[in-house]
């Protein structure tokens, strides 16, 4: 079963000694992991104590990363504290999509003018 961890704790922890971050409502200590992450202590430091779902998804984590951090995680906010940020990484993939999809049409329309 899952720890259930409120803000109120996870705030507490936003210092060099103690990082917790929230990302998609769950719960990472990443303390240990300071002077591994690639894009350097200070971007964990930024989100400490806080929900760091945007930040994670506006760099564009790999799978990768997506796995190390598995091994961090603590716990999960409970349900009345939770936010919808399951929905960012859904607008990010629709993002991608579409953008497949449009570059898909162009493709087609350039085939179709010049095979004509």
């Amino acid at each position: 079963m899952t720890r259930e961890i409120s803000f109120a704790e996870i705030k507490k922890h936003n210092n060099e000694k103690s990082v917790w971050i929230v990302i998609h409502n769950d719960v990472y200590d990443v303390t240990s992991y300071l002077g591994e992450h690639p894009g350097g202590e200070d971007a964990l430091l930024e989100v400490a104590g806080k929900d760091g779902t945007q930040n994670f998804e506006d760099v564009g984590h790999s799978e990768d990363a997506r796995n190390i951090m598995k091994k961090f995680k603590i716990g999960t906010l409970p349900p009345s504290e939770r936010t919808g940020s399951s929905n960012i990484t859904n607008c990010s993939n629709l993002k991608w999509a579409v953008l497949a999809l449009a570059g898909a049409i162009v493709v087609g329309i350039v085939l179709k003018k010049y095979l004509s």
